[in-house]
């Protein structure tokens, strides 16, 4: 009778755990925003910005927030390196995507990568937030600038934000994170997801 209660309470008090993969081509600042999503949420835990050197492979990160878990994959950006983002896209609930707003030159490489991580059937329906980062420094595009370049045309019904922000200082990430788990939330690919989870537990 215990067992039965604690495993009821347990169910309906646990928090649901998401999985975020955060992309974006070389130097976008991925492992900064990684470091600064840990800064905010964990009171200062993430490695200062001298010690950020670019991913090769996986950074994880966990966080809480409210009533739900966050898993944070960040996947390194150089070329060579893309080829392995797909092994993570099954498992993912959301993708955040980094963009170096202030680096125009990148913008097409940018745009590229993102186009293919929009059709790779693996991430059906996830919902995307693209960051616009390095909105501190005074060579960087608006949102709404950067969102005319890149020009979408994969989005269909996805669930799509925008965000102009800083991973260096913090800004436009708790609002981006904010939208993301929402969206989350109310997606039917977490469904989707879930039953899947639950369904490989009981074979």
């Amino acid at each position: 009778m215990f067992s039965l209660f604690y495993g009821l309470w347990n169910h309906v008090f646990s928090k649901a755990e998401f999985h975020v993969l955060i992309l974006g081509v070389h130097k976008a600042g991925k492992t900064t925003l990684l470091e600064k999503l840990k800064s905010i949420y964990l009171k200062g835990e993430g490695l200062p910005h001298d010690r950020i050197v670019p991913t090769v492979g996986l950074n994880i990160g966990r966080i809480e927030d409210a009533n739900v878990k966050l898993v944070f994959w960040d996947l390194g950006g150089q070329p060579g390196l893309r080829t392995i983002w797909e092994k993570y896209y099954e498992e993912a609930h959301a993708v955040i995507y980094v963009i170096d707003s202030a680096s125009a030159s990148s913008f097409e490489d940018a745009k590229s990568a993102l186009e293919k991580v929009l059709r790779h059937e693996d991430l059906q329906g996830a919902p995307i937030l693209i960051f616009a980062n390095k909105q501190d420094s005074p060579a960087a595009v608006s949102e709404e600038e950067l969102a005319r370049h890149l020009h979408l045309k994969e989005l269909d019904e996805r669930p799509c934000m925008f965000q102009a922000g800083s991973a260096f200082d913090g800004t436009g990430i708790k609002h981006g994170v904010d939208w993301l788990v929402e969206e989350m939330e109310r997606s039917k690919r977490t469904e989707l997801l879930r039953v899947r989870t639950e369904a490989a537990g009981k074979i």
